[in-house]
């Protein structure tokens, strides 16, 4: 209904329009045309057609607009608004002033024009900024407005967004993890993550542009999987020189939670009392446990740094240190496990050779 009504006032408009244009031609060429009526009506016909036309643009426009802010999610919807009203009050103080000069008469529709750019861009900006930083924005002015926003959408408590860092991208266990559905909210990529991400896959040596092009292809896999979910986010911060030092800040920003698997970046982020996901204390929460008595076969890869030790490793990764294991590198070992170590940066368990260990 809503629809119609515009276009049939559009149309109205661009025959009104045309029907009394002919009014201001000039008293010249009014007197050299010889049917004033005729005109009038062809002229309001074209009009009426303009109307038509730019009636369905503003239709379709309005359509788009309408399913774009349905699917917005409440907070986003809410600091954009926020943003808008203040960049159109920035606007209004700012541009007050002009509005005092004097201009000549010619020169008079400057201060309009110059009104609504200024509006124009300070509200694009407002929104732009309330993507970056929205929920900040929306904590500032009501600590739990964000947090009310989405317990009225039904969510018991909100999730809070996840921030990769590069080395959780390269490891490739995020995306796995996320194809099980245990992590929620969305996965933010900071733009300058990204930018680490290419400058290692171009590097010179060959084992770091490998990894550096794992990085890359599991990002594209997860964002061609879950496009709504892992969402490369644009802010930056200039004045930072360290990647690291910028995750903290966003996460600290949004307050949002990091994801890592880089134990410095760990230990640094929880001094600052950000939420930090490291996905080497998963790994190990869900290993299965060996407990000292434990019996299992091994292969020794490597000797050990001390005498007569030997280096296997199990399935999933986990190195295991043999006492007296060094003379039998390359070959299988049936071994029990004396004890385990377990860190964030990852897990050690030590074991004996079974014969040694029944002597």
């Amino acid at each position: 209904m809503l629809d119609a009504i515009i276009i049939l006032a559009l149309i109205l408009a661009g025959a009104g329009i045309g029907f009394h244009g002919i009014e201001a031609l000039p008293i010249n060429l009014q007197d050299q045309v010889t049917n004033p009526e005729g005109l009038r009506f062809v002229v309001s016909g074209f009009g009426a057609l303009i109307g038509t036309v730019f009636g369905l643009l503003v239709q379709t426009s309005y359509r788009r607009l309408e399913k774009q802010i349905k699917d917005m999610p409440a907070h986003v919807l809410l600091a954009r608004s926020v943003g808008l009203v203040l960049g159109l009050l920035v606007a209004n103080l700012m541009l007050a002033p002009i509005f005092l000069l004097p201009i000549p008469p010619e020169f008079a529709f400057i201060k309009p024009l110059t009104a609504i750019l200024g509006s124009i861009l300070f509200s694009v900006s407002g929104m732009s900024l309330a993507d970056t930083h929205g929920r900040s924005l929306l904590r500032l002015i009501n600590p739990s407005s964000v947090e009310s926003v989405l317990l009225a959408e039904g969510t018991l408590k909100p999730a809070s967004a996840k921030v990769l860092d590069t080395s959780s991208i390269i490891d490739g266990r995020i995306a796995e993890i996320l194809a099980t559905g245990f992590l929620e909210g969305q996965l933010l990529v900071p733009h300058f993550v990204l930018q680490e991400l290419q400058q290692v896959a171009d590097a010179s040596n060959d084992q770091k542009r490998a990894r550096g092009r794992r990085g890359l292809d599991i990002l594209n896999q997860m964002r061609s999987k879950y496009p709504d979910r892992v969402v490369i986010h644009p802010a930056d911060y200039e004045d930072i020189p360290t990647v690291d030092a910028k995750l903290v800040r966003l996460a600290m920003d949004i307050n949002g939670a990091l994801v890592t698997t880089d134990y410095n970046l760990n230990k640094v982020a929880r001094v600052q009392q950000v939420a930090v996901l490291n996905l080497n204390d998963l790994s190990q929460a869900i290993r299965p446990s060996y407990l000292p008595g434990d019996s299992l076969d091994l292969k020794i890869l490597k000797e050990g740094k001390e005498p007569a030790q030997g280096i296997g490793y199990l399935d999933d990764g986990t190195m295991v240190v043999v006492e007296d294991g060094r003379s039998y590198v390359g070959g299988e070992l049936e071994v029990v496990v004396t004890s385990a170590l377990q860190t964030s940066a990852g897990r050690m368990i030590f074991a004996k050779p079974k014969s040694l260990a029944m002597s």
